[in-house]
């Protein structure tokens, strides 16, 4: 057996196949039809196991059985087989991702660490201008609200660290209530450096700063517009769960910034 072959053969294990399912399968890529003999003949598969394996391969969509006498064993393309089971195993990878991180996100909570509760505009406002200012490598932003005001302290702020080589992204929504008028996010943050993604986001804020500290902020809201008094911020320097953070922002960019500013 060839290299090209032995590779093949490890990718189809991926997809749930036996050594003998898939050298089945591969076997047959070269033939495109045959009977069990011939196939069992050419796979070197027994013979005593290649009628159940190809009814296998059928019930899983890698085979068509062809009526008639003998049985007839055609193969459904690679192209198509590849798709569906990549989709499938990607569906996979992802749910499981999910429900891994809100097992570890759940015993992280009772792990000790370093938290801080930040109530108050002004002050959160203050912190957000912090954790910017002392970024080196990364700033990544999510923004579902903004306070009267808060955009122009921060703006100067995050236009100094991309001038300095800082990675700063940020993602907002379609629009902001803000000075009591409806304004889009193309206009608001027309004069950012940052890089800019619009995304269908919840009325809350996130910063996360080099991948290593982070902070929540959430309020209630009056008409529409953020109740500043009943803001809080919750400040986060444990870094585990900064960078799982950042790590899921990235993913959500990188499918968003198709929609970029």
């Amino acid at each position: 057996m060839n290299e090209v072959d032995k590779k093949i053969l490890k990718s189809l294990k991926h997809f749930g196949l036996t050594e003998y399912e898939a050298s089945t399968y591969l076997t047959l890529n070269y033939m495109i039809s045959g009977t069990a003999t011939e196939i069992s003949e050419n796979s070197k598969v027994p013979r005593s196991k290649i009628y159940e394996i190809l009814k296998f391969l059928d019930k899983k969509g890698f085979v068509e059985i062809e009526k008639g006498r003998p049985l007839k064993y055609s193969v459904v393309p690679p192209m198509k087989i590849f798709r569906i089971n990549k989709n499938r195993i990607i569906k996979e990878l992802e749910e499981n991702e999910k429900n891994l991180n809100e097992i570890y996100e759940n015993q992280l909570s009772k792990v000790p660490a370093p938290v801080w509760l930040i109530h108050g505009e002004d002050k959160i406002i203050e912190k957000e201008i912090d954790l910017i200012s002392k970024a080196k490598k990364t700033i990544v932003i999510r923004i579902g609200f903004l306070f009267e005001d808060e955009w122009e302290k921060l703006e100067s702020k995050i236009n100094q660290k991309v001038k300095k080589g800082v990675d700063v992204k940020i993602m907002v929504r379609e629009a902001f209530n803000v000075k009591n008028r409806k304004i889009k996010s193309e206009e608001l943050l027309k004069n950012s450096k940052a890089k800019i993604s619009k995304s269908n986001l919840p009325t809350a804020k996130m910063i996360i700063k080099d991948e290593k500290e982070m902070m929540h902020i959430f309020t209630k809201f009056n008409n529409q517009k953020p109740d500043p008094e009943t803001a809080i911020g919750i400040w986060n320097k444990y870094e585990d769960i900064a960078k799982n953070y950042h790590d899921r922002f990235e993913i959500s960019w990188n499918k968003k910034v198709k929609n970029k500013l």
